[in-house]
């Protein structure tokens, strides 16, 4: 499987960059040829399965993800104080699609007066062999790294 990392900092306090990382719609608009629908509607919360439908008409494939933890950060820590230990959020979609398998892990903790990302990632496209892993790694990165990018500047 192909595993990696990306990391990000941003001025944003932990409460709003965790509410745009977890906006799975807005993941889809960054994302090329694909949508996103969420199941059930509502708030996210372990169970939620976020299907990501990549394609165009008839020729494509969904890339149904389970919330398996679902750990939202504490309240924003007020502008000056020290933040807590408890206040980083993290959330774990496992992959469970018939093309796209592996999990991904997004944590968000306060940092600096705004908050840090770390997006990890274990991809793997199914029937493709590990010869495949290092243009795997790159293309996760560069996508999913524009993804992130996005989805804070929004």
């Amino acid at each position: 499987m192909a595993h990696f990392r990306i990391q990000r900092r941003t001025p944003l306090p932990i409460g709003e960059t965790w509410r745009r990382l977890t906006d799975w719609p807005r993941h889809g608009a960054h994302v090329p040829l694909s949508g996103v629908t969420v199941h059930p509607p509502g708030p996210t919360r372990v169970g939620t399965v976020i299907v990501v439908r990549t394609g165009v008409g008839r020729a494509g494939f969904d890339d149904p993800m389970e919330i398996v933890r679902w750990d939202p950060p504490a309240d924003d820590t007020p502008a000056g104080d020290p933040p807590e230990d408890d206040t980083s959020g993290i959330c774990r979609l496992e992959k469970r699609g018939s093309v796209v398998l592996g999990w991904a892990e997004i944590e968000v903790r306060p940092r600096g007066g705004g908050s840090e990302v770390v997006w990890r990632e274990e991809l793997r496209l199914r029937g493709l062999p590990r010869l495949f892993d290092p243009p795997t790694v790159w293309s996760g990165r560069l996508l999913f790294g524009r993804v992130v990018d996005a989805l804070l500047k929004d």
